[in-house]
């Protein structure tokens, strides 16, 4: 397990040098100088065994006229970036009078993609604002303290590091919504689970395979990939890939996978709905936490366009997510991603509980839903603890997707509710109380692993979480009266309000707004000359008797305003006979228009007969409006009933409150 103590303390001491900035900076700003001021203390310390030889190869390298001597230099540094400045951290402090000169000096030194990294921090201009308040040597100097050399801190204690400090300073300036970096240890968990059906497949000697995270943030998810790949087969070839929209988490990424020697061309900057770093590539395996809940309207007009163009040759076929929460977005992104053949892909997305059930039959999230199951690409949804995540205390899932499903997965969806398994930790990080272990880990992994029905496990039919929606429509049953009251009510019809309103201005306008007001007081008589005490049951009989007394009074209805006197002047009644439409059909009430949902596997006529019709014997579906829909409703299939505590409990509860209140108001008094 990481050592959360040493975390805590490393990124407590770091985040004390912060203090020195206070007053020359807001504090929503610390985190533009502390955390470019750590990737180069890390990278500062990599290099530091092999520096001096980088230093005294320089004179061969330049008698050689090597046109492009990073490589040469990288092989000498052992990694794939060095440094050809004279100063370290320790030199430039031996220097304060000219620090900020020095200190580009240092920073102009590494090879271009180390200064790259530097260069998404867009660092220059805060060493002369440093320099001028007369901080910068004190900040170097505070910095030269800590060790982060990767034998004193590993690249997993690093990750914690610099997600615990982004993590303060995101809470100072208000930008942690959607914002959950993921603890290493559910990472582990995920990573477990997606190489576990090719475990065997992966010890093949020198194999390589690819790996990708469209949201990869710092990097943790895709150097534990890797790590794992290769503590399980050392002469295997992880190459990862990944994108990433904030450029302070993009740079730390690609300082450490610049550390670990993977290709840093392959983590891309910017917004993958925009511009996708890495449209033509396909990868094996596949895992992201994107952020949750976050909206998407920013970049609707790309993606709606994307849609709407290019339908199922683009990302987004299946359909839109509510603008509200884009999840949805980032599973068909990396969809698009799997491989179609030589082996398919697979992969495994961190979402909060809104994608399982959200949205209704019809909706964009439904649609997706279908699209995937009905695809079979759904392998298994687990359900972790809450308090897991630094900024968030909320029930997360992780879903297992994938393309090439074993022979008894096909066609089955496997829930495993792991809610329990965790231990509280010793100090929290942010929202972060609870931890899995390695043992549960390990536990979890092998229930999904077994595929066997259990206390924590629940296979079932893609078909299980299909319904149908289907629209119960009631008759239409009105009375109809020419009462004072009724008529009355003429004044909430919009047609009879516009009788009385003109388009025309000035004195026009007067005149036929005067002309208006009288025709509607016209309408209001001849409706008060029929029977006002006579009740109609019938809409047909209505009508008729309506016609004729506008007939007799010399007045030509139009349509609105007939509409308008058969609104106010009718109320629902139950007892009365169904209204119908010109072919005889009966026409159902709006008010009474109620769904169902009915199960996929069930008969739908089997149903309404079964469900419905003992309590409204009048009803029908509309079978026009059905409409197929998905969700995956998790806590109805693990439900355990709690009983009721009993009420001699609950008195006794009572009684020991009463007596406890009572000793504080006595000491309260006394005092």
């Amino acid at each position: 397990m990481i050592n959360h103590s040493k975390v805590k303390e490393l990124a407590n001491f770091i985040w004390s040098i912060a203090d020195l900035l206070r007053h020359d900076y807001k504090q929503a700003d610390y985190g533009k100088v502390i955390l470019p001021m750590t990737v180069l203390r890390r990278l500062d310390c990599v290099l530091e065994p092999t520096k001096q030889k980088v230093l005294d190869y320089l004179p061969k390298i330049k008698s050689m006229n090597i046109k492009n001597a990073e490589p040469v230099l990288n092989k000498v540094a052992s990694f794939n970036f060095h440094n050809i400045s004279k100063y370290t951290f320790k030199k430039l402090k031996e220097d304060p009078n000219h620090i900020a000169a020095n200190l580009r000096n240092f920073i102009n030194g590494f090879s271009s993609n180390g200064r790259e990294i530097i260069e998404y921090f867009s660092f220059n201009d805060h060493i002369t604002r440093l320099d001028e308040a007369n901080l910068l040597f004190l900040v170097v100097s505070r910095f030269s303290e800590v060790d982060l050399h990767p034998d004193t801190v590993d690249n997993t204690t690093m990750g914690y590091i610099f997600e615990e400090l982004i993590r303060k300073f995101s809470e100072l300036s208000n930008e942690t919504a959607g914002e959950h970096f993921t603890p290493r240890e559910v990472i582990r968990l995920m990573v477990n689970v997606l190489f576990l059906e090719d475990r065997r497949a992966l010890t093949a000697k020198g194999i390589v395979r690819t790996i990708y995270d469209p949201a990869c943030g710092t990097g943790g998810m895709l150097s534990i990939a890797a790590d794992y790949l290769q503590e399980l087969n050392p002469e295997s070839k992880p190459v990862v890939f990944g994108q990433e929209i904030n450029p302070e988490s993009y740079a730390i990424c690609k300082s450490d996978m610049l550390i670990k020697g993977q290709e840093v061309s392959n983590i891309k900057f910017g917004n993958i709905f925009t511009i996708d770093g890495l449209e033509n590539e396909k990868f094996d395996y596949m895992l992201s936490n994107p952020p949750f809940g976050v909206e998407w309207k920013k970049v609707e007009k790309e993606v709606r366009k994307e849609y709407e163009t290019k339908g199922f040759a683009g990302r987004f076929g299946a359909g839109l997510p509510r603008i509200s929460d884009g999840s949805f977005l980032f599973l068909q992104h990396m969809i698009s991603k799997m491989k179609p053949t030589n082996g398919g892909s697979r992969i495994a997305i961190v979402f909060n509980g809104s994608p399982l059930f959200s949205g209704g039959a019809g909706s964009g999230e439904s649609e997706i839903r279908k699209w995937i199951i009905e695809n079979d690409m759904i392998e298994a949804i687990i359900a972790l603890p809450d308090q897991l995540f630094y900024n968030t205390g909320i029930f997360t899932y992780v879903w297992i997707v994938t393309n090439r499903k074993t022979k008894q997965r096909k066609g089955k969806i496997q829930l495993i509710n792991a809610v329990d398994f965790f231990v509280k930790m010793t100090r929290s990080l942010g929202n972060k109380r609870n931890e899995i272990s390695e043992d549960q880990i390990a536990e979890i992994t092998k229930i999904y692993g077994d595929f066997k029905e259990d206390e924590y496990c629940k296979i079932f039919d893609n078909g299980d979480f299909g319904y149908w929606r289907i629209t119960v429509e009631r008759p239409l049953r009105l009375n109809f009266q020419a009462s004072e009251d009724h008529i009355a009510l003429l004044e909430n019809e919009t047609a009879f309000q516009n009788l009385a309103k003109s388009n025309k201005k000035g004195a026009a306008g007067t005149k036929e707004a005067e002309e208006g007001r009288k025709e509607q007081e016209r309408i209001r008589e001849i409706l008060r000359e029929m029977d006002v005490t006579k009740i109609y049951k019938n809409r047909d009989e209505f009508e008729s008797a309506l016609d004729e007394q506008f007939k007799k009074d010399g007045y030509a209805l139009t349509a609105p305003i007939r509409k308008s006197i058969m609104n106010a002047l009718s109320e629902r009644d139950g007892t009365t006979d169904i209204c119908v439409d010109k072919k005889g059909n009966p026409e159902p009430d709006a008010q009474l228009r109620d769904y169902e949902n009915v199960p996929l596997k069930d008969d739908i006529q089997a149903y309404f007969k079964r469900e419905v019709l003992p309590h409204v014997p009048d009803a029908w579906i509309d079978e026009s409006k059905t409409i197929k829909g998905y969700e995956v409703n998790f806590t109805k299939y693990f439900y355990k009933y709690k009983p009721l505590r009993s009420l001699e409990e609950i008195r006794n509860d009572i009684l020991a409150l009463e007596s406890e209140t009572d000793g504080m108001i006595k000491e309260v008094i006394q005092r």
